[in-house]
């Protein structure tokens, strides 16, 4: 029986999974990625914005702040994004609503905007994303920081597949964690200090939630290491 969707309300904070139509690949390639973390940063303004893909890119990827500051303030946000994790076939999103129906007016630009930048590129027709995208409430603090768990811990399927089921094996850990701490299309890079996209998330809350650098780094390497409530992880993250 599918789970009944929340009631959006401005001040809350929500889960969210955006997945391809029948498993394409979403990210065939950096461009791909970094023109992702671009439409999070633009799509994320309630004011219609002429600014082009082209002028955020510089030779050497993506501009850290995106933007020029002078254009940064004009931006009147729809959502905060506390935080993101781009996988090959779908995107994780953790968000808090500011904006009447902001959640939906993002979702709305990022499916427009990105999948008429992959269907141009890529010589296709149709819709690229699903329906409709998967979105939990998140309740209180221990949900909060499980999802934070669960985004950041995401990309481990890229360097183990099928390692929730099996588990990890005491050699690879090291290995996982260094693998995380520098996945550069997810928000725990900057969780933990470095400035990868920081224009891209607004980090204050958790990371006061989660008790700083130190905190993300034993919350995420913890469970990792000692498989905390992995089938209630599941659970909580995407119900």
């Amino acid at each position: 029986m599918p789970t009944k969707r929340p009631q959006l309300a401005n001040g809350e904070i929500y889960h969210i999974v955006i997945r391809t139509m029948e498993g394409l690949k979403l990210f065939r390639n950096e461009k791909d990625y970094l023109r992702m973390i671009h439409d999070l940063f633009v799509f994320n303004n309630r004011v219609s914005t002429s600014s082009s893909y082209r002028n955020t890119i510089n030779k050497s990827g993506l501009d850290p702040d995106l933007l020029p500051r002078k254009n940064q303030i004009r931006r009147r946000l729809l959502v905060e994004i506390l935080a993101f994790c781009l996988m090959p076939n779908h995107v994780h999103l953790l968000v808090r609503q500011l904006q009447d129906n902001g959640i939906s007016k993002f979702m709305q630009k990022i499916g427009a905007g990105y999948g008429g930048y992959y269907n141009k590129k890529y010589k296709r027709n149709g819709h690229l994303f699903q329906g409709k995208y998967r979105i939990v409430h998140i309740k209180n603090d221990k949900q909060l920081i499980t999802i934070f768990v669960y985004i950041h811990t995401n990309p481990t399927a890229i360097l183990v597949p099928y390692w929730k089921e099996r588990g990890i094996k005491g050699r690879d850990l090291k290995k996982i964690i260094k693998f995380l701490e520098n996945y550069r299309w997810s928000s725990y890079s900057d969780y933990l200090g470095n400035k990868i996209f920081p224009s891209v998330t607004s980090r204050e809350f958790l990371t006061e939630t989660v008790g700083g650098i130190k905190g993300a780094r034993r919350f995420v390497n913890d469970w990792l290491q000692f498989k905390k409530e992995i089938a209630d992880l599941d659970k909580i993250a995407l119900e």
